[in-house]
């Protein structure tokens, strides 16, 4: 490959944000014609049933000429989320390894209960 090749590939500027089984690529790359443009990368890791993983891919190219509309954008969409559900991450209490900071008072309150006394009703528009 060329040197210009390498140099399309080469990341100028990059910036990593793990969340969980997510990652997040931010990397800063130049054209053909030396301008610069984002590529924004998530990577999703998954895990075979042997145990083995891989990771899934999925990539945004982000040019100049879009970064106002794509922030402005970007920007009304999160005011939006956190305006109507509030910045707790509701989707953690699902997660098998979730405890909330009073499960363990709970635990010891609830421990002389019988067994018909631990049932709770479950609401089905929670989930």
């Amino acid at each position: 490959m060329s040197d210009k090749g390498m140099m399309e590939k080469e990341e100028i500027f990059s910036k990593v944000l793990r969340a969980g089984r997510r990652t997040y690529f931010f990397d800063v790359r130049s054209t053909r014609a030396d301008d610069y443009y984002l590529t924004i990368t998530e990577s999703k890791k998954f895990t075979n049933d042997d145990g083995s993983f891989y990771y899934k891919k999925h990539k945004i190219y982000l040019y100049k000429e879009d970064f106002d509309g794509f922030r402005e954008i970007l920007e009304e969409m999160t005011n939006f989320i956190i305006n109507e559900k509030g910045e707790e991450v509701i989707s953690e209490r699902h997660q098998k390894d979730f405890k909330k900071e009073y499960d363990e008072e709970e635990t010891e309150s609830t421990s002389k209960a019988t067994p018909a006394e631990k049932f709770t009703d479950v609401s089905f528009d929670d989930i």
